[in-house]
């Protein structure tokens, strides 16, 4: 897979994971369709996919064994490192730690992981 439909693969999971675990109706953003999508943010979407991908070669697939928390929270830390590369003065809501992240988001982060594992 592309980093490219890597990425679309990512923002279609965070949709679907934002329609699960979102209390009430979210965010217009939360769940633009892809072609709307701002190109900084495929962008990020993208080396997320990546990052993640990479972490799952790197261990023969072993990283699967991880912990829901622990998936979640690998992708919630690389998004951050996307969001400090994007913006020179981010709000503080997308560099949130992840002790920090609502319950819907945690959740929503680890099924990205458990959807770009699954792509493999």
């Amino acid at each position: 897979m592309s980093q490219m439909e890597g990425a679309r693969l990512f923002r279609e999971a965070w949709i679907a994971g934002v329609r699960q675990h979102f209390p009430g109706e979210p965010k217009p953003g939360y769940v633009t369709p892809w072609e709307d999508t701002p190109e900084w943010e495929r962008e990020a979407a993208g080396a997320v996919y990546e990052q993640v991908r990479q972490l799952l070669a790197l261990s023969a697939g072993h990283a699967s064994r991880l912990t829901p928390e622990q998936k979640g929270r690998f992708v919630a830390t690389c998004w951050t490192a996307q969001m400090f590369k994007h913006f020179e003065d981010p709000k503080p809501g997308y560099v949130a730690d992840w002790p920090d992240l609502s319950d819907w988001q945690k959740a929503t982060d680890t099924d990205i992981f458990e959807a770009i594992e699954k792509a493999r």
